[in-house]
This record gives C-alpha cells, sequence and structure tokens, in this order.
C-alpha cells in the first residue's frame, strides 16, 4: 500500500491556445439541460488523462494535429459542446449552440513515459502542466464547454488530457465523445451517434419529489475543520486484497459486487480516520448509471448526464463498531433504491429545491470507473497505458471528496484497482493504518485457522 511518488518535475511548452470549432456548419439554437443535468453539484470541469506509448508504425505522424482534426470532425455530431452555458430564469442553465468552440493546445514536454513510473496510477505530478486552465476557459457562463491539451513526450509517446464541464455530461457521455474522436482519427464516423433527448430526465409537471434523498440534506459542519495540509493517496486493491477483505462478510453478503465491497470499505476506513463525533451522522454516497433502470431503457447514445447517488447514512459509532459487513449492507441498499421513479424524485427535488448541493460534510462521494473503457481509446498509437480521472477530490470540498474506482497494473503487472483519496495528512496515516489492519487481521486469522487444521490432521 505504499503511496505513489508524486516528486517527477519536468517543464511543459505550450502553444497558444486555440479555439477550435465544428468543421462543418451546425445548428445554431438553444437547448435545454435537463434538471438531472442542472445540478449544483454537476458545476465543475471534469479532467480526464490518457497516457500513450511510442509505436514506431505512427513514426512521423503528430498526435497533437490527428485529435485537432478529429475534434473539429466530432463536434459536427457533438455541436453543443462547442457552445456556451447561459443562464435562463431561477438560474436555468441552457446551451447556446453558437459553434465558437472547444479550447485546444498543443504542448511539448521533456520527459519520457518511463519516468511517470512502472505502475501507472493516480495522483499524477504537475496536472496543472498536462491540463492548462487558461484565463478563458475559467466560470460556468460564457466560457468554453470543453478544453483538450496534447502533450508530446520525449520518449515519442504522448499525453492526451480532456476536461469537460460536468453538466454537460457523465463519464459514460464523456467516454462515447472520446471513443467519436478516436474512430473520427481512424478514418471513420462514429459508431454510436449523440442522443440529447434531455426531456426524458426532466421533473414532471408539476414536480414531485416521492422519496427522501439523503444524498441531497443540508448539514451544519460541527467537528471537522478545514486542512490545508491535504494529501493525495492511491490505494491499490489485486484480487489477493479483495478476496481478503470479502472474507470479513457473513455468507448473505458475499455475493456483493466488487464496488460494494470497496466502497464500504473506503466509507468506514474514511470515517475512523476522520473521527468524527460518535453520535453524528456519516454518509456515502454512491454514484449509479440509471440509464437501464428506466422502462424502457434510455436511448443508446444519450450523452448527458443520466446517475443518481443515492446515501447510505448511518451514526459514526455504528460503523466505526459494527464489522465491514454493516457497512456493505448500507451501500447495498442504497445502490438498490434507485430506479426510474427515484430519478425523477430526484429530478423533481432540484426543481423545488433549487438545486441543493449534496451535503459538504461528514460525506464522501465514490463512483466505479472500473468498466467505463477510458483505457480502450485509440487514436491511432494503440490503446492508453492509462485513461481516466488523474485524482480525488473533484468537484467537491475538504470535507467532501469525491474519490473513485479504476482498472490499472501495478508493478508487478497485476491487474486490479486503485481507489485514490484524499485527505489531511494525519488522517491519511489514519487511514492507511485502518485499512492495513483490515486486511492484516483477516491475513493472520486464515493463517491461524490453517495452523489449527495442519495440527488437527
Amino acid at each position: 500500500m505504499a503511496p505513489l511518488s508524486t516528486s517527477l518535475v519536468f517543464t511543459v511548452r505550450r502553444c497558444e491556445p486555440e479555439l477550435v470549432g465544428p468543421a462543418k456548419p451546425t445548428p445554431n439554437e438553444c437547448k435545454r439541460l435537463s434538471d438531472i443535468d442542472d445540478q449544483e453539484s454537476f458545476r465543475f470541469q471534469v479532467p480526464v488523462i490518457q497516457f500513450y506509448r511510442y509505436n514506431p508504425c505512427m513514426q512521423g505522424k503528430d498526435p497533437a494535429m490527428i485529435v485537432r482534426e478529429a475534434l473539429a470532425q466530432a463536434l459536427v455530431f457533438y455541436y453543443p459542446l462547442a457552445g456556451r452555458l447561459r443562464e435562463g430564469p431561477n438560474r436555468k442553465l441552457m446551451v447556446d449552440c453558437n459553434g465558437e468552440g472547444a479550447l485546444f493546445v498543443e504542448a511539448d514536454a521533456d520527459v519520457t513515459l518511463e519516468q511517470f513510473g512502472d505502475a501507472l496510477q493516480p495522483p499524477f505530478p504537475c496536472l496543472h502542466e498536462l491540463l492548462y486552465d487558461t484565463p478563458s476557459s475559467e466560470g460556468m457562463l460564457n466560457s468554453p464547454l470543453l478544453f483538450i491539451q496534447v502533450t508530446r513526450l520525449r520518449c515519442g509517446g504522448f499525453i492526451f488530457a480532456i476536461s469537460l464541464n460536468h453538466v454537460m455530461s457523465d463519464a459514460s457521455g464523456m467516454i462515447q465523445f472520446m471513443f467519436a474522436m478516436a474512430e473520427i482519427a481512424h478514418g471513420a464516423a462514429p459508431l454510436i451517434p449523440p442522443v440529447w433527448e434531455r426531456h426524458l430526465l426532466d421533473a414532471r409537471d408539476p414536480p414531485r419529489a416521492a422519496f427522501t434523498h439523503h444524498e441531497y440534506d443540508q448539514v451544519e459542519a460541527a467537528s471537522i475543520t478545514p486542512s490545508e495540509n491535504t494529501v493525495h493517496r492511491s490505494f491499490f486493491f489485486g484480487p489477493n486484497e479483495v478476496s481478503t477483505l470479502r472474507r470479513l462478510l457473513p455468507e448473505h453478503l458475499c455475493k456483493c459486487s466488487r464496488f460494494e465491497l470497496l466502497a464500504a470499505c473506503l466509507w468506514r476506513c474514511r470515517t475512523i480516520a476522520i473521527k468524527p463525533d460518535p453520535e453524528e451522522e456519516v454518509r456515502m454516497l454512491s454514484m449509479v448509471n440509471v440509464r437501464r433502470k428506466f422502462n424502457p431503457p434510455l436511448p443508446s447514445g444519450y450523452s448527458g448526464n443520466a446517475v443518481a447517488f443515492p446515501a447510505a447514512i448511518t451514526t459514526a459509532r455504528k460503523l466505526c463498531q459494527n464489522p465491514l459487513g454493516y457497512a456493505v449492507k448500507l451501500v447495498k441498499q442504497a445502490k438498490e433504491s434507485v430506479t426510474e421513479e427515484y430519478v425523477k424524485s430526484v429530478a423533481a427535488l432540484m426543481v423545488i429545491k433549487g438545486r441543493p448541493h449534496y451535503p459538504t460534510v461528514r460525506s464522501c462521494l465514490i463512483s466505479d470507473l472500473t468498466r467505463a473503457g477510458f483505457g480502450e481509446v485509440d487514436f491511432g498509437w494503440g490503446k492508453a497505458v492509462y485513461g481516466g480521472l488523474p485524482k480525488a477530490g473533484l468537484g467537491a470540498t475538504l470535507h467532501a471528496p469525491s474519490s473513485f474506482l479504476i482498472a490499472v497494473k501495478n508493478k508487478k503487472g497485476e491487474a486490479g484497482i486503485a481507489m485514490p483519496i484524499c485527505l489531511p495528512a494525519p488522517a491519511m496515516e489514519r487511514f492507511a493504518k485502518e485499512l492495513d489492519s483490515l486486511l492484516e487481521e483477516q491475513l493472520v486469522e486464515v493463517e491461524s485457522k490453517s495452523v489449527f487444521i495442519s495440527s488437527a490432521l
């Protein structure tokens, strides 16, 4: 569970940012976002970073030029991404599809892919150099919705970094756009054309919230104070770690999903690490893709936000004093509560309550990106060595960091899952200690049973 070193320092030389518009004329119109898109919690940019090795078959070809051309062609299909956000009555967001374009930067770095280490896992050093925040990209309204930087490496590989305004899309919609660019780079049209249809996730008229949504409870800070000394670290879970944690569960929970198991583990260890008052409520919000929760399912190619994040909730005392299975059961129940009616209730709540943000204290949000497909995006140089979010804590405060699960390989080449988290330094030490004790305690127990059986024989 050793932390990834982020001491690597390098220099990036960037060209001037340019606006890339659609390669052909596109409709000039205004498109409303859905009530699920238009959440306060989604008003931020989501970065993704992709690392590609040198490929001798692409000798003489410039990744920046190929990506730039693919972007212009993709924006013909995804033309709202070339527009700008506007606010209507009651701060309702809509997209002015004016074709102003996405921001694009080409760059060169005096570093090789190998210098990033044997096992590429978040957090990544010098992220601000690889996805530069230009002054014109700041803010929600009248700013580019999409930003791409291609950084050529000294070894012949390159880094593709993309940032997309979350109100436009969730991870599924974002990866759909990236695949469209990759398909265009190979000379083909996008396999799955985008579908707008945002009205499908609007609140009914009149809006009615039929469920209790603890994921939007407004909670006052009582026991946690901000810390400027926040550290980022990634924890690796291979098959051995996952099976070890699973052995801690009662029989009726042993078939829980890997996501439910690791989300519960994160929730419990993090709560112990931050030391809230034992009687205070703590929450774990799990991001759930709802595309197939609808009847009929949302159209293939739906490019907007189609997610909910139901909250598992309990007191800190109960979470910390009960076995891991207690947390797994709560996470599992929260996820299973999501239905089409639940999503419609969330949309209604956004309208009725004025788009409340999810709780910012004693809460943690986690999403499963292990099957998102970021690493499969191929612009001609092969699949990404690493593809996905660059760090935890995106779009959240120090009180309520977000995390995610991403498929990676460790230094031994073993396939597994990385869980990046961010915490104040003392809490991070307690988190790592608690996680190690969970894994070691079970290992000792298994070894003890093995010795007992051998002695009996």
